[in-house]
């Protein structure tokens, strides 16, 4: 079954996900999240399925770098326009797989994966 995997090129996260899944053999797609993905179809779709908490990089510069208006919309539904301008506010890696959206690179993902 065929893997796509959102992330960014320089993301150390995606790439050790990238090279796990190549070496398990997996079929994987790279998309970058900030040249590649089409987030205003694929953010609605991730939410359908995925916590906005769980979606959303509150650890990153770019979240540190926002202003309090903003941060205030992203908590109050403005989520998606701030994702979609700020894609590095995406937790990475997403991973589509067979209709399952999973976020980060964790221990549940990876056996979540390794079942499918």
């Amino acid at each position: 079954m065929p893997l796509t995997l959102y992330g960014l090129r320089n993301c150390d996260t995606c790439k050790k996900a990238m090279k796990a899944l190549d070496d398990a053999g997996r079929d994987v797609t790279f998309v970058d999240i900030r040249a590649e993905a089409d987030l205003g179809d694929r953010l609605p779709v991730w939410l359908e399925t995925i916590d906005a908490k769980t979606l959303l990089n509150t650890r990153s510069t770019t979240w540190r770098g926002l202003s309090d208006t903003e941060k205030a919309e992203a908590e109050g539904g403005g989520l998606v326009p701030l994702l979609k301008a700020y894609p590095a506010l995406i937790k990475r890696p997403v991973i589509e797989a067979d209709g399952v959206v999973f976020i980060g690179w964790n221990k549940e993902v990876q056996l979540a994966l390794s079942s499918l």
